[in-house]
């Protein structure tokens, strides 16, 4: 039986084979994996390399293994993902929040004074990811949160309750369907499919595997910013902010759409990596409830 060092090395090479990662990245999925099974961290893995694997672990490791072979993201195989310091389940019915999201979050906290109640809403809310960021550091804010998927739905619950947030609310609802014109809300936020029908990317890493509902929004990727962009001054109190996330490459697009739907104080702001990623813009009446699209 091979030894807990001989198998990293084994299936580091494997891996890098398979999936095109470097070495390095390589290295570091099959000792993350390893780390898990055994429940010890990597240092220690380093320090007992000349031990043998348990066969109990060893066919729990060599099964997750041939899944991430097969390109099955580390998220679903763990089924959970940390997210602003929040550990979320997730699994193939949600996406799996990305580091770039926390941007999104950070901005929508500058725009939250604290000693007001406020209503936030957030669109497409997946595993909850965002409307738990804002509920758990808030947690003096009224947060609706909605998708269109039902098992999306049971996940962000799910994390909900976990994390002992009693301040979400959770509707089932495509986009403003099932969402109350009234009271206004003070902050709507979303992460919508943005991806283009057709490109490429989604034939790549972790892309295969997540629902494609949540990922793609019409021929140019903007199907849904747009129906969000649209109504969404209905639904804010003057002064109210929506922020969205979108594609590196659609910033200066969904500037425009937000300037034709009336915002104003419109900008765009960049991830860590200088890419677009979030632009905001603030209503500046209150429109009439029974005037919304």
């Amino acid at each position: 039986m091979s030894n807990i060092g001989e198998l990293l090395r084994r299936y580091q090479a494997r891996l890098a084979l398979v999936s095109g990662m470097t070495a390095a990245d390589a290295r570091f999925e099959v000792h993350l994996l390893m780390a898990r099974v055994l429940q010890v961290n990597r240092a220690w893995l380093a320090a007992h390399g000349d031990e043998q694997c348990a066969p109990a672990a060893l066919a729990q490791y060599q099964d997750w293994l041939e899944r991430r072979l097969q390109g099955e993201p580390i998220a679903y195989i763990f089924g959970e993902k940390e997210f602003f310091g929040l550990l979320l389940a997730v699994n193939a019915d949600v996406l799996i929040p990305r580091p770039e999201t926390e941007l999104l979050v950070e901005l929508a906290l500058a725009r939250m004074p604290v000693g007001r109640m406020l209503r936030v809403l957030d669109l497409g809310t997946g595993s909850g990811a965002i409307a738990l960021s804002l509920a758990k550091i808030r947690p003096d804010t009224q947060l609706l949160a909605v998708d269109a998927s039902a098992e999306a739905l049971q996940v962000a619950r799910d994390n909900a309750r976990r994390l002992q947030l009693p301040n979400v609310e959770f509707v089932q609802s495509d986009w403003w369907r099932r969402v109350p014109v009234a009271p206004k809300f003070d902050l709507i936020v979303s992460n919508p499919p943005y991806i283009a029908a057709g490109d490429p990317h989604l034939q790549q890493g972790d892309l295969r595997y997540e629902p494609p509902h949540a990922l793609l929004a019409g021929a140019e990727g903007l199907d849904d910013l747009q129906v969000i962009i649209a109504a969404a001054p209905y639904y804010l109190a003057a002064g109210g902010s929506l922020l969205l996330e979108h594609g590196y490459e659609q910033g200066g697009i969904v500037l425009s759409l937000l300037e034709r739907a009336g915002f104003s104080a419109v900008v765009t702001h960049r991830d860590l990596a200088g890419q677009e990623r979030v632009s905001v813009g603030m209503a500046t009446t209150n429109r009439p409830a029974d005037a919304a699209p």
